[in-house]
């Protein structure tokens, strides 16, 4: 049997085809048996699961922060209610004054106020304003006290800044008092002066 010209050609393309192949079959498997791809693999799955690991933790604390988030808003929320009320400043002010005005009327015997002067607003931290009221009143020093003790018990956010004590009349026993009293307020009711930084 004689191999002709076509089949020669034939078997010798089928060789070297043969040959190709099995120089990528064992260069292509020592490849994937080595170390190097294992390694990179084994590496990346262990990155994985550690970064899945910060992400189960990560999610197991979000709802108690979501619900210690909730508890404060809701605290804040509350607190807030005791802020003086207005759309401006000088309302603020103004209720800050009617507060006054009846706590003294509630005094026994009631307390007449009398000059009243109004302070400029002004910040208080970086989230609220103060306002603050000066007012005279005539009264002894118990009386002053329980005025005092009766303020502190108002729901509204107040406290006193300032007393001061006139010449007392020793057959009536009472003095003229200047008292100046400051509200808490919301932050937008104070004006931003020129030449502050705002926050």
């Amino acid at each position: 049997m004689t191999l002709q010209d076509r089949d020669r050609r034939a078997l010798l393309i089928l060789g070297a085809a043969l040959i190709v192949g099995a120089v990528l079959y064992f260069t292509s498997g020592s490849l994937s048996t080595g170390g190097g791809a294992k390694v990179a693999a084994v590496e990346s799955v262990e990155r994985s699961e550690k970064r899945l690991a910060n992400l189960r933790r990560q999610a197991a604390t979000l709802d108690a922060k979501e619900t210690l988030l909730k508890q404060v808003s809701l605290e804040l929320a509350d607190r807030e209610k005791a802020l003086i009320s207005g759309d401006t400043a000088e309302q603020a002010q103004a209720q800050l004054l009617q507060v006054l005005k009846r706590v003294a009327a509630a005094q026994a015997p009631p307390l007449e106020i009398g000059q009243v002067e109004l302070a400029r607003p002004r910040t208080f931290g970086d989230a609220y304003g103060e306002v603050a009221v000066s007012v005279t009143v005539t009264c002894r020093i118990d009386e002053l006290v329980n005025f005092l003790t009766a303020l502190s018990a108002q729901p509204e956010l107040t406290a006193t800044e300032d007393i001061r004590f006139g010449m007392s009349h020793p057959k009536q026993k009472t003095m003229p008092i200047r008292l100046t009293v400051a509200g808490i307020v919301a932050r937008r009711l104070v004006p931003v002066q020129k030449g502050t930084p705002q926050l």
